[in-house]
């Protein structure tokens, strides 16, 4: 059962969750060791972890220029009105576009932040014509080319 409730970690915790978001292929009995847990202790851990939502999924993750994925782009999009209707229909139909890897609400100027990945700029310029621009709640949209990345990171800053 999942909670929305931000869960108390112990020092034990934070140890084998830092574990987990380095490499979570590792074997429990490696694991165990390395946090200073005995195997029973650390599967009951992680699968509280997994029910409470706190571990999401497990995934691989890809280098997308290997994968032949050469343009990033931060899309900044701006909504012709800001209804529930137009919010909920453009987050329905952002979560069905496979470009999109993160979608984000955001204050300022602008209402959402997408991070796209593409394999060229025809494809870019043809999800951005085809998928953003011709959403109806859709007012304008303005696209940063990511040039190269600096950082990136999946896991969180647990403090041991």
């Amino acid at each position: 059962m999942r909670k929305n409730v931000e869960m108390k970690l112990s020092r034990l915790d934070r140890r084998l969750l830092n574990a987990l978001q380095q490499d979570a292929t590792r074997k429990q009995s490696e694991l165990a060791e390395l946090v200073g847990m005995s195997r029973t202790s650390c599967w009951r851990r992680i699968r509280e972890f997994e029910e409470a939502g706190l571990i999401e999924r497990q995934v691989a993750l890809l280098n997308p220029k290997i994968a032949g994925f050469n343009i990033q782009v931060l899309l900044l999009v701006a909504m012709t009105e800001h209804t529930d209707e137009n919010r909920r229909s453009f987050e329905q139909h952002v979560s069905t576009l496979l470009e999109v890897t993160e979608c984000f609400s955001v204050s300022g100027d602008r209402d959402y932040v997408l991070h796209v990945v593409v394999k060229d700029m025809d494809a870019y310029n043809e999800f951005l014509n085809a998928s953003i621009l011709r959403h109806k709640a859709v007012r304008s949209a303005s696209s940063t080319f990511v040039l190269r990345r600096v950082k990136y990171s999946t896991v969180l800053p647990l403090k041991d």
